[in-house]
C-alpha cells in the first residue's frame, strides 16, 4: 500500500503501521558520506539533482513508507537577509545575530520561487520519481526555532539570549516571530504547490519554553502557518522535542499529526490529545545502539502504547544520529511492518 503513511496521517485504516525516520538520509549512510566527500551540506541542498539522490538513498536501503526532502531548516534565513554557514565541528553560525530593532527590520519576506527555487525544483524532481511509489514529505523550521538561531547566533544550551530578548522586548519579539511565520507559511505553501504530499513543521527548540510562554509568544504564529497549510488538504505534522508539557497547546496551534518524543508515552499522549489527531513517534534514537533484543522489545512497547488503532506513524523521537548502524534502521522498519501487519 504505497499511501500507507498518508492514510495513517488521516487516521484511516492501514495494512500495517507506517515507518519513516527523521534524518533518514544522512551521515550514518555510506552512500551519503561518499557524496559529502565532494560537496558541503549547503551545496547538496542547492543542487536539486544531488538533493534528489540523497533523498532517495534511504528508500533504496530500507522499507520506509515516506520520503522526506533533503534540505535544512535554516535555508530560508539567507533569502530573508540573514547569512550563515556551517562551521566545522560547531554547526550553524549566523554571521550577524539579531540584537535589536534594526536587526528585525532588515529581514525581508521573499517569494519562495525566487529565493529558494532549488528546493522547489528538488520537490518536483522527487514527485516525478516517486509518484505512485512513496509519498513525499516537505518541511520547514518553525518561527521560534528559527528565531532562536537568529538571536543566539547558532546552537544554544540555555537559550539565554533568545529568552532575554523575548522577555525584555516582547513587542519586538512578536514582530520577529510574525515575519518568520509569514516566510514559513509562504515557503510551505510553495512546497505543497511543487508537489509535497505532507508537511512537517520542526519546532526543535520550543521545548525550552514554559506553557504560558508558548501560549503568549509562539502559539499565534504557529497557528498562522498551520491553519493555512491545513487548508491545502495535505497532512501536517507538528513536531517538537521535550514538549511533554506543551502537547495540548501544540494541538491548539494546529496540525493533523502531533509528533511525540520518547519522554512522553504514546498512550498518555493519546489520552491528553484525544482521537482527533494522529500521533507520530516515539522511539528514543539512542535505542538504535542497543542490543537487538532490547531494541525490539522497546519498539514493541511503542507499538503497544500506540494501541493498534488508526492514526499512528512510527518514528523516532528525534533524528537518527550519525554513528547509527544502518542495520538497526532496517531491523526496526522491518519489525514494525511484520509486527503490525494484518
Amino acid at each position: 500500500m504505497w499511501d500507507r503513511f498518508l492514510r495513517a496521517c488521516r487516521r484511516e485504516p492501514v495494512d500495517a503501521t507506517p515507518v519513516w525516520f527523521m534524518r533518514q538520509a544522512g551521515r550514518y549512510m555510506a552512500e551519503y558520506r561518499k557524496i559529502r566527500e565532494k560537496n558541503t551540506l549547503l551545496q547538496i541542498c542547492r543542487a536539486p539533482e544531488l538533493a534528489l539522490e540523497v533523498t532517495l538513498q534511504p528508500l533504496r536501503a530500507f522499507p520506509v513508507d515516506a520520503a522526506i526532502l533533503f534540505a535544512d531548516i535554516l535555508l530560508p534565513l539567507e533569502p530573508i537577509g540573514a547569512s550563515f554557514e556551517f562551521a566545522a565541528g560547531e554547526g550553524p553560525v549566523i554571521h550577524e545575530p539579531i540584537r535589536d530593532r534594526a536587526g528585525v527590520e532588515k529581514l525581508r519576506p521573499f517569494d519562495p520561487e525566487e529565493g529558494l527555487p532549488h528546493v522547489l525544483e528538488a520537490i518536483r524532481l522527487l514527485r516525478r520519481e516517486l509518484d505512485g511509489k512513496t509519498p513525499l514529505i516537505g518541511f520547514a523550521g518553525a518561527p521560534f526555532t528559527l528565531a532562536s538561531y537568529l538571536i543566539e547566533g547558532g546552537k544554544s544550551a540555555h537559550f539565554l539570549k533568545v529568552k532575554r530578548f523575548m522577555y525584555s522586548e516582547p513587542a519586538l519579539f512578536h514582530d520577529l516571530m510574525g515575519k518568520l511565520a509569514e516566510v514559513v507559511r509562504r515557503y510551505l505553501r510553495a512546497q505543497v504547490t511543487a508537489g509535497a504530499q505532507a508537511i512537517q513543521l520542526f519546532d526543535s527548540w520550543v521545548g525550552s519554553l514554559a506553557p504560558n510562554d508558548y501560549r503568549e509568544f509562539v502559539l499565534p504564529h504557529v497557528r498562522h502557518i498551520l491553519a493555512d497549510i491545513e487548508q491545502t488538504g495535505v497532512p501536517v505534522i507538528h513536531f517538537g522535542t521535550d514538549t511533554g508539557s506543551l502537547l495540548e497547546l501544540q494541538r491548539e496551534a494546529g496540525g493533523t499529526v502531533i509528533g511525540v518524543d520518547w519522554r512522553t508515552p504514546l498512550d498518555e499522549a493519546r489520552r491528553r490529545l484525544g482521537d482527533g489527531v494522529a500521533l507520530q513517534g516515539n522511539l528514543d534514537p539512542i535505542l538504535l545502539f542497543a542490543p537487538k533484543d532490547v531494541l525490539l522489545r522497546r519498539v514493541d512497547e511503542v507499538l503497544e502504547r500506540a494501541g493498534g488503532t488508526p492514526g499512528h506513524v512510527f518514528n523516532l523521537g528525534h533524528g537518527i544520529l550519525p554513528e547509527t548502524s544502518p542495520d538497526a534502521v532496517r531491523l526496526v522498519a522491518e519489525h514494525v511492518h511484520q509486527r503490525t501487519a494484518h
